[in-house]
């Protein structure tokens, strides 16, 4: 289940130009959730927007995409 480091959440961090690009992966569905942002903003910033979009993603496939 998605939640902050102790659980299980996969961070991948690569810098593309002056981006960075951050995908969180929940090890157990496979879910991934993307995001480019600001490498200024720094990594607890970049890892909070792409958890928060990955639960987002995973609390919609298990509404069937509704709220």
């Amino acid at each position: 289940m998605v939640g902050g480091r102790g659980n299980g959440v996969i961070f991948e961090f690569i810098t593309v130009g002056a981006y960075v690009k951050v995908t969180a992966v929940d090890p157990v569905t496979g879910t991934e959730a993307t995001i480019v942002g600001d490498p200024m903003r720094g990594e607890l910033a970049l890892r909070q927007v792409a958890l928060r979009k990955l639960k987002y993603i995973m609390d919609k496939q298990r509404t069937g995409g509704r709220f």
